[in-house]
């Protein structure tokens, strides 16, 4: 399968779709490293949209799981790694679930839902963060997990299920931000291996230049994204991560529709 925009009318080349992916990942792993999240949030609407809604959020899952592996690395001293094992090990139901939900939707549906369940879970971490109830036990962890990796697995964003749980469970930001980051390597890593088990996306036609021009990014976003952390409030960051993301979840949402009515 060929680049997704590049068989499109009004079609990008190459180096147009390698740069757009090299500064969306660029711009998500700073975000991810000032505010807790970020590569999934903005670069799985754009990704989707240059590569396809399942090659694309492949090479998100298997990009954010690198760079949450990194993260993980860089905030190692706050992380509460007994969240880490609590919630880790059930996002396996959810990519299994999520895998075989993409088996059976048309690339029309798919990019509709995508963009409908990211809109869904940003008016939840936004405008109902205030209506979220109080969260008690292991059961809404285990639940955070479950849903974490079925939208990983659709939409390359595991963070907005955990931050729920996060505001219910009145979790602390310091080491909820650091537990998020092993989280999002787990997520991204189980996602793509049980997609690829189950067959779903050929990554043949994805451009070679890909791949390190989205870890390159992520290192390079990482690295500015330490220092940043020191004078960016980790609030304001996240308000415009999701601003961002918002508009990419409308517009893949869009793009969906429109493949279903015409």
């Amino acid at each position: 399968m060929s680049c997704y925009l590049l068989k499109a009318p009004g079609k990008l080349n190459i180096v147009t779709v390698v740069l757009a992916i090299f500064l969306v990942f660029l711009v998500g792993a700073l975000m991810q490293r000032v505010s807790g999240m970020g590569v999934g949030l903005l670069a799985g609407p754009v990704v989707s949209l240059l590569l396809g809604p399942i090659e694309g959020i492949l090479v998100v899952n298997l990009v954010a799981a690198v760079n949450g592996a990194m993260g993980a690395w860089s905030l190692r001293r706050d992380i509460e790694w007994h969240k880490v094992a609590l919630i880790g090990p059930v996002m396996i139901f959810g990519a299994i679930t999520g895998t075989w939900f993409i088996a059976f939707v048309s690339t029309g549906w798919l990019q509709a839902i995508v963009g409908a369940l990211l809109l869904v879970a940003l008016l939840t971490m936004t405008v109902g963060k205030n209506y979220v109830p109080v969260a008690r036990g292991k059961a809404p962890a285990l639940g955070a997990g479950l849903f974490a990796g079925f939208m990983n697995t659709l939409a390359g964003v595991a963070g907005p299920s955990i931050t729920v749980y996060a505001l219910a469970s009145r979790w602390p930001q310091r080491p909820y931000a650091a537990t998020l980051q092993p989280l999002f390597a787990i997520a991204g890593l189980l996602s793509f291996i049980v997609k690829s088990l189950g067959g779903m996306g050929d990554l043949s036609g994805v451009p070679p230049a890909v791949w390190p021009a989205g870890i390159v990014a992520c290192i390079i976003g990482i690295f500015f994204g330490t220092h940043i952390s020191r004078y960016v409030n980790r609030e304001k960051a996240r308000n415009i991560a999701i601003t961002i993301a918002s508009l990419g979840a409308v517009t893949v949402f869009v793009r969906g529709v429109f493949e279903l009515i015409r």
